[in-house]
């Protein structure tokens, strides 16, 4: 994933990574097409397509510990909602803002979308196991 800010006719470069951005998981929850695709669509000039097939946003999972060897527990709360899911990172140790996953909702309109991804990513719990 490409990161680009744009403010009126100016761009700015944020970050490049070898992964889909946690922003383009808010695309494979609302759009027909991947990130991925929708990029090389773009590249090589082909139709893409732009429909929603739902209103959907995400919340950041921190770690909120400065600790190594972590584990996730509450997952199946966080995930009784069905139209939630979880991407875990995986990253081995944390540090108290460390993103270490994102909750992703889809939702009727964009502030209960949101509103369901905050409860799914806050009934995430991120603990050390010694």
């Amino acid at each position: 994933g490409v990161e680009l800010f744009i403010k009126g006719d100016k761009v700015w470069f944020s970050e490049v990574s070898p992964r889909p951005h946690d922003t383009g998981l808010v695309t494979l929850a609302s759009q027909f097409q991947s990130e991925f695709e929708l990029h090389a669509r773009a590249i090589l000039g082909l139709p893409v397509n732009t429909a929603r097939h739902s209103v959907a946003a995400s919340a950041v999972i921190y770690a909120g510990v400065d600790a190594n060897n972590l584990s996730y527990s509450n997952l199946n709360v966080a995930l009784a909602h069905p139209d939630t899911d979880l991407r875990l990172f995986g990253k081995p140790e944390g540090f108290k803002r460390r993103r270490m996953g994102v909750a992703t909702a889809r939702a009727e309109n964009t502030d209960l979308a949101r509103t369901l991804a905050k409860e799914t990513a806050d009934q995430v719990s991120v603990q050390t196991n010694f």
